[in-house]
């Protein structure tokens, strides 16, 4: 059994002082509180993984303390009592006790309810470290690793909500990788999938903490820039596009580099806007760049507008 940090609890001295000689000869750290109140003041300031309490105790009892620790602590609580003590095995575990144990205890019970309380104290955290897990696969694209399609659509929504509540701008890029078909037919879906990749990488090295981005399907992908002007996310967009564009490809050893580029279109969210119209107007912008050549940026300044055109050249929008 590896070390643990455990806090005993108990208002008689030579219980408190035995069990603790016991604990630390089998390899633990240990803490010692006479009070539930003096139990809370080391936890505060030390890390306790098990805390073994007696219930009676002066001031708050041992099932008070139980479940202030289950409430405010990550700590599992081992709980003792005498025979004769009017509570239950029941009470106990209602409270959030991980385990009961009948004073007097024996050292040898005492060290293989540790061992019990240990191991399902790891199977719990592995238990939530695979459910994390699989709750990042469920909303990211395995070949980007970039957020997928169905989380974009609730963190747009949740943003949307946020700029409406609070009046802070909130931006929408819109990118598509130029002639993609044509790459792949021509190199084959394994280099295609390189280039997503390369996408993915370029897009990520560039976001701020805040943002977020997404492969929207196929070889489309958006970002979501909260608290940013349109100008400032045409900026941003101007800045991927050229990455991009500088990032060379070798499709095989025998040709030449390939330069891929994006069109990418810009919307500011408008106060009020739904959801639909918003990404309705990136999406326009986008293919509005997609006409006007390709490897352009175009910002779509207003519902029902015509998109306004950033120059490759410069930032400028004309």
């Amino acid at each position: 059994m590896k070390q643990l940090s455990v806090l005993i609890v108990d208002d008689e001295r030579v219980i408190l002082n035995t069990m603790a000689q016991f604990l630390e000869r089998i390899g633990h750290q240990v803490f010692t509180a006479e009070t539930a109140e003096d139990a809370i003041q080391i936890m505060t300031v030390h890390s306790v993984e098990i805390v073994i309490t007696d219930i009676m105790l002066p001031g708050r009892n041992g099932l008070e303390l139980t479940r202030h620790i289950r409430s405010d602590h990550d700590a599992d609580v081992i709980v003792m009592t005498g025979y004769n003590e009017d509570y239950s095995y029941e009470e106990a575990i209602t409270v959030g006790a991980s385990d009961f144990v009948f004073k007097p205890v024996r050292f040898q019970e005492l060290r293989l309810r540790l061992e019990r309380v240990q191991k399902e104290r790891q199977l719990t955290r592995e238990r939530a470290a695979m459910m994390e897990k699989l709750q990042i696969l469920a909303i990211t694209d395995d070949l980007t690793q970039l957020y997928n399609s169905r989380h974009f659509f609730k963190q747009l929504t949740n943003e949307i909500e946020r700029s409406n509540r609070y009046g802070h701008p909130l931006a929408l890029l819109m990118l598509d990788i130029d002639y993609f078909k044509n790459y792949n037919d021509r190199y084959g879906h394994l280099q295609g999938d390189q280039v997503l990749r390369s996408v993915g990488k370029i897009i990520q090295s560039r976001l701020r903490s805040m943002d977020s981005a997404y492969r929207y399907g196929g070889e489309e992908f958006t970002i979501i820039l909260p608290e940013t002007t349109g100008r400032k996310a045409t900026s941003a967009a101007q800045r991927l596009r050229r990455a991009m564009a500088d990032q060379p490809f070798t499709p095989a050893p025998d040709n030449a580099d390939v330069t891929v580029t994006l069109s990418i279109g810009v919307a500011a969210y408008q106060p009020g806007e739904s959801l639909s119209d918003f990404v309705q107007r990136a999406d326009s912008a986008m293919y509005q760049a997609k006409a006007d050549g390709r490897n352009q940026v175009h910002f779509a300044h207003r519902a029902n507008a015509k998109p306004m055109t950033a120059s490759p050249k410069n930032n400028t929008l004309t």
